[in-house]
């Protein structure tokens, strides 16, 4: 009885940090598009510096989603019953965490090669 609630709830929870991505990716992709359309209605040319600011802002936000689903990940191979199960989630999660290591050392990088720290509200 104990087992069946603890898969449950565990699976819930898995779902719910799942939505949650899709929810920060979605309002990353609108914000994104929204900060984007007014910079190319205001410029003739807008300069590479923030074009790439404008990326890595989505790129933060991809981040955080990124934390998310490997939250759901983590949940779902502590409940999951067969080793095949295991082995799959353990390679979405890998994969899920090369992509957020990669993607924070590019906005390490920018943030070196400026001198500062780039927030999502500087456009």
């Amino acid at each position: 009885m104990a087992r069946g609630w603890i898969l449950e709830a565990a699976h819930l929870v898995a779902t719910l940090a799942e939505l949650a991505a899709v929810v920060i990716v979605v309002a990353a992709l609108l914000e994104g598009l929204w900060r984007s359309a007014k910079v190319f209605m205001q410029r003739d040319q807008v300069p590479d510096e923030l074009k790439e600011s404008l990326r890595l802002q989505l790129g933060r936000w991809l981040a955080i989603a990124l934390e998310f689903l490997l939250a759901a990940d983590i949940m779902l191979t502590a409940v999951a019953p067969t080793w095949e199960e295991i082995g799959k989630l353990a390679a979405i999660a890998t994969i899920r965490t090369a992509l957020n290591f990669f993607l924070q050392k590019e906005i390490e990088a920018h943030e070196q090669r400026h001198g500062r720290t780039t927030h999502p509200d500087h456009t």
